[in-house]
């Protein structure tokens, strides 16, 4: 069994703050040990890039978490696809930013319009920049990829040769899963679908109805009156030997409500541990 030591949950940046600063003020306020750096900004202005970050900021990023024991990890943003010509750029900035603050983990979108093979060719300069800066990779499912999709994928991976592999995996959104089309109001069906070989490094917690990609907040949605989605989902991640990065995609009114939604997976996972 996993234990908790190895899981660690917290929250992200996000366009809905009313500052930039607020998610990671409010994880250090509040002892979270994880938080992710989301490059969302809005045409507007709302949201975070890692254009925002000079040296100083990286500085005081990287040292604020090691004070506090916070694992940092880096999503890039949400439509950067590694098959658009000059898209390595974006990846080679976030890599960068990573490195700089120390982030164990960047994150990035399965794209599967062109196929599978070409994704996963276009992906090994990536790969290997990962590897030579010792980030682990993280591929997310999104609300039209499933899990045939990584099966796929994480078969060829096993494939490549003269690549460093070791270091990738799935990000397991769990929202995006319970509306993809096959398994809609199902998550725990997605998980069930996904090969034993598809190995799950990260995870994006947030839920909704079915019926969009809300990001409602843990306990606030269809856990708030039955939790057994959850449990199963406990149970399954746990099974399955999970470590790694939980983090609560999302920025609600009020923010406490984070705090909830973490110890309340917290409980889960403890509770099902000991049993």
């Amino acid at each position: 069994m996993t234990p908790m030591a190895d899981i660690k949950i917290g929250n992200q940046t996000a366009f809905s703050a009313q500052q930039q600063g607020l998610p990671f003020d409010f994880a250090i306020s509040n002892s979270f040990d994880a938080f992710e750096w989301f490059s969302d900004k809005k045409s507007g202005g709302q949201g975070w890039a890692i254009e925002d970050a000079g040296k100083k900021t990286r500085c005081n990023i990287r040292a604020k978490s090691l004070m506090r024991g916070i694992a940092l990890s880096v999503h890039v943003p949400a439509e950067a696809n590694p098959l658009m010509i000059g898209s390595l750029d974006v990846f080679i900035n976030h890599v960068e930013f990573a490195y700089d603050v120390g982030a164990s983990l960047l994150n990035i979108h399965l794209f599967t319009e062109y196929g599978i093979e070409p994704y996963l060719k276009s992906l090994i300069p990536i790969i290997k920049l990962t590897a030579k800066a010792k980030i682990k990779l993280s591929i997310e499912n999104t609300i039209i990829t499933g899990p045939d999709d990584f099966n796929q994928l994480f078969y060829m991976i096993k494939k490549l040769k003269g690549t460093p592999t070791k270091h990738i995996g799935m990000c397991l959104d769990i929202g995006h899963a319970n509306i993809y089309h096959e398994t809609r109001n199902n998550f725990l069906g997605y998980i069930d679908r996904l090969s034993n070989d598809v190995p799950i490094i990260h995870i994006h917690a947030h839920e909704n109805f079915g019926d969009r990609d809300s990001h409602l907040t843990l306990f606030t949605g269809p856990s708030g009156t039955n939790n057994l989605g959850l449990k199963g989902f406990v149970a399954r991640m746990v099974n399955r030997g999970f470590s790694g990065l939980i983090i609560l995609e999302q920025w609600p009114t009020p923010p406490e409500l984070l705090i909830a939604a973490r110890m309340g997976l917290l409980d889960l996972f403890n509770n099902y541990i000991k049993e």
